[in-house]
């Protein structure tokens, strides 16, 4: 029988340069991942990255069930939250329901915008 660690679902993390790299970079890979932001509408209006589809996660109950039926497990699935508290606890979820790679863009929008592209609003 495993330790409570080896049962834990897995996330990895992803840092802001590596995940611009990876959606500026050639080819598709934009186009091969699921983005995911879990914070509030009113956050997404003041700042948003392209491509993410916006998932609050004090809305879990309505997505929360229903996850595998709106987003693909066997993809590449990126979560992302204002500094990456949310994002983990819904990325944590996400491997506990099968996904197979899930990664937690550590620092969130706010690192994106402090150290990718500033014209992303801080707030």
């Amino acid at each position: 029988m495993g330790t409570e660690a080896d049962e834990a679902p897995r996330v990895g993390d992803i840092d802001v340069r590596a995940l611009h790299a990876l959606l500026s970079g050639a080819g598709n890979a934009a186009d091969e991942v699921q983005l995911v932001d879990v914070r509030e509408e009113v956050e997404e209006r003041i700042a948003a990255l392209p491509g993410f589809q916006l998932m609050p996660l004090s809305r879990f109950q309505e997505w929360g069930p229903i996850v595998t039926e709106m987003l693909d497990p066997s993809k590449p699935t990126y979560v992302l939250c204002h500094h990456g508290v949310r994002s983990y606890r819904a990325a944590t979820f996400l491997a506990s329901q099968g996904f197979e790679d899930v990664r937690n863009i550590t620092g969130g929008i706010d690192a994106y915008s402090r150290e990718v592209d500033s014209s992303v609003p801080l707030y």
